[in-house]
């Protein structure tokens, strides 16, 4: 389990994270969101315990990271955004290198890489320098070396930036089987049809504050489909409409927003006036709308 208690950090006269909170639970997938700048990065870093919170504190697994910082580290497989290793380093050694700290003995760390890097699909880059890798090769590297204990907690910081379609298949699928194996999985993105494809929850920040927590049943009632009507009386409709929801012209057609009926009662009342629908269909919105919306009703 993941758990972020009233964590603040300020840099300077900035202040980049305010009384921060939220859990992930085991055997839960929680999608971290926010636009660039917004705390994401800061906040992951915390709780790893590469930086300390000015207030606060991550504990995992309900250990301390503040307090038990290396217990806690040993518990988290950690996936940074843009992953930094000693580049004259080979993949294997370097792999070799972070199992020492494990106590894995040498030979059981060489299968470990093997495994592990053919897993990732880098069994071919074993003897390469991690100079020589891509930037999307440097991310499967560090999710390999994030695997060699095992840990029962994973925080990926926008792991999905610079892998190809293959690489972000694969990320799904592996978080989808940490998940049925118990494991808690905090994971921040910009692509937030993945998120939305992957998390059971997402976690919505803006400017270092929290705007609310959501599951993705949650957001699905919330964020209602719009309807799309053509109508053979735009301005009658508009007029009708408004008791449904807020309408709005969109070319040729009308966007009912956020609906209060259902679409069977909408078409019977648009009838009532007199006013023919000619085409209707459902404008599904998804998560980028849905936190948006979030920004504007409460994000300043």
């Amino acid at each position: 389990m993941i758990e972020i208690k009233n964590v603040s950090k300020s840099f300077g006269n900035h202040k980049v994270l305010e009384d921060v909170s939220f859990t992930v639970e085991n055997g839960e997938i929680a999608g971290y969101v926010g636009l660039n700048g917004a705390g994401k990065t800061t906040t992951i870093r915390i709780a790893v315990g590469v930086l300390p919170p000015d207030n606060g504190d991550a504990i995992i697994d309900g250990i301390s990271v503040t307090k038990e910082k290396k217990r806690a580290s040993e518990r988290i497989g950690w996936v940074p955004e843009l992953p930094i290793f000693e580049t004259d380093f080979k993949v294997i050694d370097y792999f070799l290198y972070i199992a020492g700290y494990y106590g894995i003995s040498v030979d059981s760390a060489k299968r470990l890489a093997k495994e592990k890097l053919e897993m990732l699909e880098l069994g071919n880059a074993l003897n390469m320098k991690l100079a020589a890798l891509s930037q999307g090769m440097k991310k499967r590297f560090a999710l390999a070396v994030s695997l060699i204990n095992d840990p029962p907690n994973f925080i990926f910081d926008e792991v999905l930036n610079g892998l190809d379609p293959q690489g972000i298949v694969f990320f799904r699928e592996l978080a989808l089987k940490f998940k049925s194996q118990g494991k808690a999985v905090l994971f921040s993105s910009h692509i937030l049809s993945e998120v939305q494809g992957i998390a059971d929850k997402v976690v919505f920040i803006h400017k270092g504050k929290i705007l609310g927590v959501y599951k993705m049943n949650e957001i699905a009632d919330i964020a209602k489909p719009a309807i799309i009507l053509k109508v053979d009386k735009v301005n009658e409709s508009l007029y009708v409409l408004k008791e449904f929801g807020k309408a709005e012209v969109r070319g040729e057609s009308i966007a009912l927003l956020d609906p209060s009926a259902s679409t069977g009662e909408i078409v019977k009342a648009l009838l009532e006036h007199g006013i023919n629908v000619l085409e209707l269909k459902q404008e599904e919105k998804g998560l980028e709308e849905f936190f948006f919306r979030l920004i504007k009703d409460g994000g300043n």
